[in-house]
């Protein structure tokens, strides 16, 4: 029965919060394509949104502050998720390539 308890505690929350955080910022390390830094950075700001909603649940008095952050992260991640595929296809019209090494021209 114990098991069953576990969504109603903070530490789960961030525990679940902290893995999502060190995939994304170990697959944005380690990724050489342009699609994978972008799922990566998706993680992370899945792990934000969590930690927000977390914190909002069982320490805020007023939880509709961090369900507002949370859609707010929502619509950037939307937003950088549209912008990142329309460069992702212009780049590739171009170079014919997604890998991040080939372009190194674009360096400014």
């Amino acid at each position: 029965m114990q098991l069953l308890g576990i969504y109603n505690c903070l530490s789960s929350y961030l525990v679940v919060a902290a893995f999502l955080f060190a995939c994304g910022v170990y697959g944005l390390m380690s990724r050489r394509t342009v699609i994978g830094m972008l799922i990566s950075a998706e993680l992370i700001l899945a792990a934000a949104s969590l930690n927000f909603m977390a914190f909002s649940r069982f320490l805020a008095p007023d939880p509709t502050l961090g369900r507002l952050f949370t859609l707010f992260i929502m619509a950037i991640a939307a937003a950088e998720a549209a912008i990142a595929v329309s460069i992702l296809i212009a780049v590739y019209r171009n170079y014919k390539s997604i890998e991040s090494d080939d372009l190194t021209d674009l360096q400014g």
